[in-house]
């Protein structure tokens, strides 16, 4: 089945046109025959696709919104048989959409219909910043390629609605959950997801045998502890901003902090949660850059003190998780790392892992050092309680075969 998977954002659509179906599910034989970007959608938008032999078309177009974007999408891999190998659109089967908040409702994923719009609409209040750019992406497609063809959305919070209810409450009135649904629901869930999935493939393990510490780390940054292969506990909560420390969002912090900076600086409530959301973190502290490659750079080129600072405190704050995660597991088979920083800056996997000797964990700086550009495999040291991975997520992937799942109507574990 032809699975065009779609990531919509407020001015920007990322895109996987995959190849699969539940025989290939098994055989991990799947085809991406395209893939790519289009950015600042609304004024003269900014374009990069590229078919699975690697040739890439980079342009500009003016597309005023979400529907003239994927129609451009739509044109362009109809336009060359000999690039992507679909004739048509007809060819394209399904669409499978990426949504961010699924609320208590939405816990696997589901077939799109008007029903299920109106659920996530009503979970807008939860994300404002996300569903609303996904709903577009939605509807867009929709109008597009037309009601017949089957759409379905993969809720990012779905994976951690197995959390226990003393891991997801928070301590604070017990109506506040009743009447509002504050609650932990966590992120990246489609990420952790696969790597669960992926790290079973790899070790033959069942998901009963399945207890990790996955490390999900790029621009957003998270952690996840899977026992018997389901969430049980995460670090993001209520909101994407909860946990470690991020390229732009703070992670944890003492909420007296808000209205002390909020009366001495006079930012209104919005103001202080931008602030939080995209002026903190790796950006905040080093005040140069949210980019891990440019602060290791900055360090090693000219020592630069809060640059290491910043590295140092994204290290410290994911190390005290893990530690955290051992103890509410009562231990664990794995850790493992994903993300863009999780895949890539073994520097990064070193100062994190650097300190947990004790608890059973090291690493082999030789076997660390190569694992990078897209590599997988295990690079903890002789002797290592635990074992310590690289796998690379492939949330495009998990999300087209969801979209084979639902369409087809077989049932899959979250």
């Amino acid at each position: 089945m032809n699975v065009l998977v779609l990531n919509a954002g407020s001015s920007t659509l990322k895109f996987q046109l995959v190849r699969t179906d539940q025989e290939r599910m098994a055989a991990s034989t799947d085809e991406r025959l395209a893939r790519g970007q289009y950015d600042r959608i609304g004024g003269e938008t900014i374009f990069a696709v590229s078919t699975k032999d690697g040739a890439t078309m980079r342009g500009t177009a003016p597309l005023r919104d979400h529907r003239a974007a994927i129609e451009h999408l739509l044109t362009w891999l109809a336009s060359d048989a000999s690039a992507v190998p679909i004739s048509s659109i007809a060819e394209i089967e399904a669409v499978g959409h990426r949504v961010t908040h699924g609320g208590e409702r939405f816990w696997r994923s589901v077939r799109i219909d008007d029903d299920v719009i109106r659920g996530i609409e009503e979970t807008i209040e939860l994300a404002p910043l996300h569903n609303p750019n996904n709903l577009k992406g939605i509807q867009a497609a929709r109008a597009a390629l037309g009601p017949g063809i089957p759409q379905v959305a993969v809720f990012d919070t779905a994976f951690h609605h197995t959390l226990p209810d003393w891991a997801y409450l928070y301590a604070i009135p017990y109506q506040w959950y009743r009447r509002h649904r504050v609650r932990r629901y966590g992120f990246h869930g489609t990420s952790y997801r696969y790597i669960g999935y992926r790290y079973r493939s790899i070790t033959g393990r069942t998901r009963d045998q399945t207890k990790i510490i996955a490390l999900h780390l790029g621009n957003g940054c998270s952690a996840c502890a899977i026992d018997a292969g389901s969430s049980v506990d995460t670090s993001m909560g209520f909101t994407p901003l909860e946990g470690l420390v991020m390229g732009t969002r703070s992670g944890d912090l003492d909420p007296a902090i808000l209205d002390h900076v909020a009366s001495k600086e006079g930012y209104s409530s919005p103001e202080i949660e931008g602030i939080l959301n995209k002026q903190s973190g790796l950006l905040g502290v080093s005040g140069l850059t949210n980019d891990m490659r440019e602060l290791l750079a900055e360090e090693a080129e000219h020592d630069d003190r809060r640059a290491r600072l910043a590295i140092d405190l994204f290290a410290y704050r994911a190390r005290k998780y893990i530690g955290s995660y051992l103890a509410a597991m009562n231990g664990a088979d794995a850790l493992i790392f994903a993300g863009g920083i999780g895949e890539n800056a073994s520097a990064v996997r070193a100062r994190i892992c650097d300190g947990l000797q004790w608890m059973g964990i090291t690493i082999d700086g030789e076997k660390n050092g190569a694992m990078i550009n897209g590599k997988e495999g295990r690079i903890d040291g002789a002797g290592s309680r635990v074992e310590v991975w690289v796998i690379p997520t492939d949330e495009e992937l998990l999300i087209a075969r969801d979209t084979v799942r639902v369409v087809l109507g077989i049932e899959h574990p979250n």
